[in-house]
């Protein structure tokens, strides 16, 4: 009995020793040899995994970074231009600073700007409550205000007003993650560029109806009825599916198109409001300008008209230019 016991252990035991040897050997020719540069760009990137380099997380970013040949499509939102440059002194390439972004919210639709049409009952949760009807306050693509990209930010850089019932960033703490964007359900979120001296200009509506239905559910709704486009030099604004956009990257921050827009909808951030003022000042005098020299057209016109209708009744022979025979 102790015999069986006996060779059956060391048969188990040499399996193992057997089993053991092959799993060394084959571990050593598939092994994957890691970076060494991985375990240090990890310990520079910030370590939030929240997304907004377009990958799930760090470890995801610091792969694609190591493997990458150029540096320019990618960013660490969170870290900014001084973790993408230490990253960028780890593998011994060059990086491009880039102007850092901040999520904006496209929403003008405040408490009594939009119609309270009815009562929502239910999870406290933007998506389920979208999900479930078009919302409390007229306009289907307004905000819905349940906060549910206040509760998707880690910074703490979002707050819903109490008054406007729509959500606040703050400027000072906003990182540009992405996960305010990704998390509301309107899309009324977006990442923009801060801008030089924090100047922003955008459109504070997603609405594309028609001008009377929109304005019917937003009193700050958006027509489409082209004036700021018409104002804009720079070719910066673009009117589709009667919504107004601005394309940050071609808008030169003038202003003009922010007093031309009758409801205010457009938002200007940082601007002083001596700064619009002046921009309304000088927009009005040079329409009423423009006003003048159309009456003064349409005054010469109207002389020039009569001046050949007279000469015409003067002398008829001039209206076929030929002499009658006498």
């Amino acid at each position: 009995m102790n015999d069986v016991i006996l060779n059956t252990v060391l048969i188990l035991v040499s399996l193992g020793i057997v089993a053991a040897i092959i799993l060394y050997f084959v571990s050593q020719k598939f092994k994957v040899e890691e970076d060494p540069r991985l375990e240090k760009v990890l310990d520079t990137l910030p370590g939030t995994n929240c997304g907004g380099c377009g990958f799930p997380g760090c470890s995801g970013f610091a792969n694609a970074l190591i493997g990458a040949d150029d540096l320019a499509p990618y960013h660490c939102p969170v870290g900014g231009n001084e973790v993408m440059k230490e990253v960028a002194g780890i593998l011994g390439m060059e990086v491009e600073e880039k102007d850092p972004f901040i999520a904006i919210v496209k929403c003008a639709g405040a408490i009594g700007v939009r119609k309270h049409i009815t009562a929502y009952d239910g999870a406290a949760n933007c998506t389920i409550a979208s999900d479930l009807y078009s919302g409390e306050r007229g306009c289907s693509d307004g905000c819905v205000g349940l906060g549910e990209c206040v509760d998707a930010c880690d910074f703490q850089a979002m707050y819903m007003d109490e008054y406007t019932g729509l959500p606040v960033v703050l400027e000072d703490k906003c990182t540009a993650c992405n996960a305010c964007v990704k998390a509301c359900p309107k899309h009324i979120i977006q990442l923009w560029p801060k801008g030089k001296k924090d100047k922003r200009i955008y459109v504070a509506c997603v609405n594309e109806d028609k001008g009377g239905s929109a304005r019917k559910d937003c009193s700050l709704a958006c027509t489409g009825c082209a004036k700021c486009a018409e104002e804009c030099k720079y070719d910066a604004i673009t009117v589709e599916n009667n919504l107004a956009t601005i394309d940050f990257a071609t808008c030169k921050l003038c202003g003009k198109c922010v007093v031309a827009c009758d409801v205010r909808n457009i938002v200007a951030d940082h601007f002083s409001k001596e700064q619009l003022d002046k921009l309304a000042d000088k927009r009005e005098a040079r329409l009423e300008k423009e006003k003048e020299a159309r009456i003064a057209e349409r005054k010469k016109n109207k002389e020039e008209a009569l001046s050949e209708k007279n000469q015409e009744t003067e002398n008829p022979s001039t209206k076929t230019g030929t002499t009658d025979a006498i």
